[in-house]
């Protein structure tokens, strides 16, 4: 019998409500206990565990529309051409062939290596008909160390075939023709028209990619997908130049396992704050290149850039072409 019913029954006379009150204090809980079911019990136990270890879920975050993405998007673009005024490619080239050849070097590798490396390679085959009709082993011995070299002799001795039979010697200025060319994809495409030609287009490197989707630009991780997408955030006239500011904030502060959050300029705006260090001085320890006083990738930078030029390799002298 519950507590409850003790008092009820106590109303209706005075000797009941006498002999409730003789009873001792903890007898009420004592008899709940004794009729109270098992699984009411457990259910009780249940409920107390629960009440001391479940905490309050967050509110969730407030989507973010389109046109407020789009707008965030723009003004991370314009606060990177501040912080970057000075991108550029990487890559050291006189002209459209040498950036071509270079580009291609570049897969699975660093820029600062194949800068070191192409020196001897455009001395010795300076023309798209020298190297087309160059020994494979003499080429791959000059590539070798940018990796992969056999394939990578294979792809620019076949570029630079094609060049020679299909376009009397000269890099075409057409995504479409570009393409055809043995190793050329739409990203190594996009490099030669937009920095060789003045073609506008949109770089989606590795990280060009990874930032799009940091910064909530994009949700694919497919290159052609993210292309398409961000060529609808940006005006043509943009997408240049856009590839390299962001390529630049990729090498330099959003690195890919440990970006430094605390030292970047445009943290009001990133999604993604807090993935990296967010102490400023530890932060500020992760900068790369000229952003962290060490050199750049190129061997001959432009005029502007505000960093020292890379080194030659080992055992090149400095200006050797």
């Amino acid at each position: 019998m519950s507590a409850k019913g003790n008092s009820a029954v106590g109303e209706q006379g005075a000797p009941k409500r006498a002999n409730a009150a003789k009873r001792p204090a903890k007898a009420a809980p004592k008899a709940a206990s004794k009729t109270a079911k098992p699984a009411e019990k457990a259910a009780a136990k249940t409920s107390k565990a629960a009440a001391k270890t479940v905490k309050p879920v967050p509110k969730a975050a407030k989507a973010e529309s389109r046109l407020a993405m789009v707008r965030r998007a723009r003004k991370i673009n314009r606060e990177l051409a501040e912080v970057f005024p000075y991108a550029h490619p990487e890559l050291d080239f006189r002209n459209p062939f040498e950036l071509l050849v270079a580009t291609v070097l570049s897969a699975q590798t660093t820029d600062l290596r194949v800068n070191q490396t192409t020196p001897a390679l455009f001395a010795a085959y300076p023309t798209p008909e020298d190297l087309a009709a160059a020994v494979p082993e003499e080429v791959e011995e000059l590539i070798r160390p940018t990796g992969f070299f056999r394939a990578k002799t294979k792809s620019i001795m076949g570029l630079a075939t094609a060049l020679r039979d299909d376009f009397g010697g000269e890099v075409p200025g057409r995504l479409d023709d570009l393409v055809k060319l043995p190793g050329v994809g739409r990203k190594t495409a996009f490099v030669v028209l937009g920095n060789a030609f003045g073609v506008p287009g949109i770089t989606v490197d590795t990280h060009f990619m990874r930032l799009a989707r940091r910064w909530k630009w994009t949700e694919s991780d497919d290159p052609v997908k993210i292309e398409a997408e961000i060529a609808e955030i940006f005006p043509k006239s943009d997408w240049t130049m856009l590839s390299h500011r962001v390529i630049f904030h990729g090498r330099r502060i959003c690195h890919a396992r440990k970006p430094a959050c605390g030292a970047c300029p445009i943290a009001p705006l990133c999604p993604a704050y807090g993935e990296g260090e967010t102490d400023p001085e530890k932060a500020r320890k992760l900068l790369k290149y000229e952003k962290g006083g060490f050199p750049g990738q190129r061997l001959n930078p432009p005029p502007d850039y505000p960093g020292r030029p890379a080194a030659p390799a080992p055992g090149v002298a400095p200006g050797a072409e």
